[in-house]
């Protein structure tokens, strides 16, 4: 997530020519999976990363002849041989992978930079890239869910958008009857994670939850201790009661909590105000104990308590890392949810508003 957050924010920010690559097929083991981006700038620079740094260099390489020829390709790498002389310099990873070389054209940047904002906006995509017999691109789509796409895309389009939308699988896919296959990538709104409490052990939390691509948002009553000084990678900072602010906060199904305010009585407030909330984790910090008293009894299965993973953490460092493994593990075992309503099964349109016909694949 983190990458395709700097890659986008890249595509704005750098001048020069720019190389997308992506990793569309793994067999075997891997160091990073289908979907995992890296942007190359046309000074060397590179945002981002595929591998354990032995396929960069070779990319970076290729780059002028892609950007002389205009067109995209694919590079495949096999890191299973064990010798210096192979790729991965004897990583013996045991596998394969496949990675999509594109140059970031005009076209392809507006569509980039209209992805960046509405991902600010919340709003999740699917990216359909289609591959000419598995080599370069010859078509491409953003698909966002509701029957309106944009992109690049000649002819027919993929039936059964609503549903791969729905499942957000990352990967290829050989359209039927046809030399031609589909790379199918779930983009997603950065995972928001609000914290309750603007404490000195809450520092930690959120530089490492920033820094794993979560958006941040701290919640506190008190303004000295509130604010950017202390909370510099905060992409939000609430100054206000916390009940209140629990309450009234527009929640999603994919976003986490976290309680740890140190003061009983607001974090009774918190919880009171979080059980009518469906979120993907809340997590409370404190001891089994105080968690029952804060209940008054029986503590609820989807809170958390204590919050995070048992590693037998101690300090602010190590219970902060305890916690946001638990945030990540929560949010992977419900990937392949819906968690977007019901979809509509009505033909897909172009931004134009044009309705376009379908095939199977």
């Amino acid at each position: 997530m983190g990458d395709l957050y700097e890659v986008l924010n890249a595509l704005s920010d750098t001048n020069g020519r720019k190389l997308l690559t992506t990793i569309i097929q793994v067999e075997g083991s891997a160091y990073r999976k289908e979907g995992t981006l890296m942007l190359i700038l046309e000074n060397g620079d590179r945002v981002g990363q595929l591998s354990g740094g032995c396929l960069e260099a070779d990319l970076a390489e290729r780059a002028p002849l892609v950007w002389e020829e205009g067109t995209s390709r694919t590079v495949v790498y096999d890191l299973r041989a064990e010798d210096d002389l192979s790729w991965g310099q004897g990583n013996g990873c045991n596998g394969t992978i496949h990675v999509l070389i594109e140059p970031v054209h005009a076209e392809l940047m507006e569509h980039l930079q209209r992805v960046r904002d509405m991902l600010d906006d919340g709003i999740p995509l699917l990216h359909i890239k289609k591959l000419s017999d598995r080599r370069s691109v010859s078509d491409y789509l953003f698909y966002d869910g509701k029957d309106r796409w944009f992109g690049h895309w000649n002819g027919e389009l993929p039936q059964g958008l609503d549903g791969l939308f729905a499942n957000r699988k990352t990967g290829l896919k050989q359209l039927d009857h046809s030399l031609d296959w589909i790379f199918t990538q779930a983009i997603e709104p950065k995972p928001r994670l609000m914290i309750f409490g603007a404490g000195f052990d809450a520092k930690p939390l959120v530089s490492f939850a920033a820094r794993a691509g979560f958006c941040v948002v701290v919640t506190d009553w008190r303004p000295a201790l509130c604010n950017n000084v202390h909370f510099p990678e905060a992409q939000e900072l609430l100054l206000g009661l916390p009940g209140e602010i629990a309450a009234d906060f527009p929640f999603s199904k994919r976003d986490s909590a976290v309680v740890m305010t140190h003061y009983f009585q607001k974090d009774q407030q918190i919880i009171q105000a979080l059980m009518s909330k469906e979120l993907q984790y809340i997590g409370i910090l404190g001891s089994k104990a105080r968690t029952e008293r804060l209940f008054g009894g029986r503590v609820p299965s989807r809170f958390q308590s204590p919050a995070g993973l048992s590693i037998g953490a101690e300090g602010p460092e190590e219970i902060a890392i305890s916690i946001l493994a638990g945030v990540i593990q929560s949010a992977r075992q419900r990937r392949g949810k819906d968690d977007f309503g019901n979809l509509s099964g009505s033909r897909p349109k172009h931004e134009n508003g044009a309705p376009q016909a379908v095939f199977a694949f």
